[in-house]
């Protein structure tokens, strides 16, 4: 224990949140994956898994890393001349689980359609440089829900199709709304110095790993069309806009400290005493 903690007994010494578990974990994944893949998602799995265990190493040796939490003084019981009325199991302040407060849904939501029109604009972007036309990106993210598309010619490709621009804006919108949500999760569980980070560089690169990995078995025709230099560049400007917005959102205080009957929305008996 830390000298520091005994001479602020308003305090309490706490392990500090790491990520490097799950790099190590998702490393390893790879390195198996590879097993039965390519050399190269192997050779990849091995940097990341090994990077991993350095990194977690370094959070507890020689002195594990710890960070102080003020301690919140529990009311006193009310005390009358013929009972003392005692906490209840769930009500705040006996036992809580971390994270305590989490960004709303709507910051969720908003953080997903904005990265995603980020996302977007680079990827136009791209098309135009490239090919010479702003829909060729379009018509190639709809190439997952449309298998024609996936083997259509370069310049059919190039040409504006609504179909085509109503599936990819779906596709697009919805896996950014539920990427956004995912982040209200995440986010709080990361080490709050670094959340832009593991956010919004280390997460999008988890999941194009793993995008990388299988979309070859999945649609190979596809895998090869996909430049996945600025793909990868696409998926960190997302996740750092994402990231941005959900991380600097105003928090709310989860409901875990609430009944049953509260968290569906039904007054309590107990309240109309």
């Amino acid at each position: 224990m830390n000298p520091d903690s005994k001479q602020n007994p308003n305090t309490v010494e706490l392990p500090e949140p790491t990520g490097w578990p799950i790099i190590a974990a998702f490393g390893l994944t790879l390195l198996f994956a590879g097993l039965m893949t390519s050399l190269v998602i192997t050779l990849l799995g091995f940097l990341i898994c090994l990077s991993g265990f350095i990194g977690w190493f370094l959070d507890v040796f020689p002195h594990p890393r710890h960070f102080y939490v003020p301690v919140e003084q529990p009311p006193r019981p009310e005390t009358t001349a013929r009972s003392i009325q005692y906490l209840k199991i769930g009500e705040r302040g006996h036992r809580m689980r971390l994270p305590i407060e989490v960004p709303p849904l709507w910051a969720g939501v908003k953080g997903g359609l904005v990265g995603a029109a980020f996302m977007a604009s680079m990827a136009c972007i791209w098309g135009h440089f490239m090919y010479g036309s702003i829909w060729y990106p379009v018509n190639l993210l709809s190439a997952a829900a449309i298998p024609e598309f996936a083997e259509a010619s370069t310049e059919t490709l190039k040409e504006f199709n609504l179909f085509s621009l109503v599936v990819a804006t779906f596709s697009h919108g919805s896996i950014s709304i539920m990427i956004g949500l995912l982040y209200i999760t995440l986010l709080p569980m990361l080490p709050a110095k670094f959340a832009w980070f593991w956010g919004g560089i280390i997460t999008p690169l988890i999941w194009t790993g793993f995008l990388f990995a299988t979309m070859r078995f999945v649609n190979p025709i596809l895998s090869q069309r996909v430049d996945w230099y600025w793909f990868i560049a696409c998926q960190i400007v997302f996740g750092m806009v994402c990231g941005y917005i959900v991380f600097k959102e105003e928090k709310v205080e989860t409901m875990q400290s609430l009944s049953f009957a509260a968290k569906l929305g039904i007054e309590a008996p107990e309240a109309k005493k």
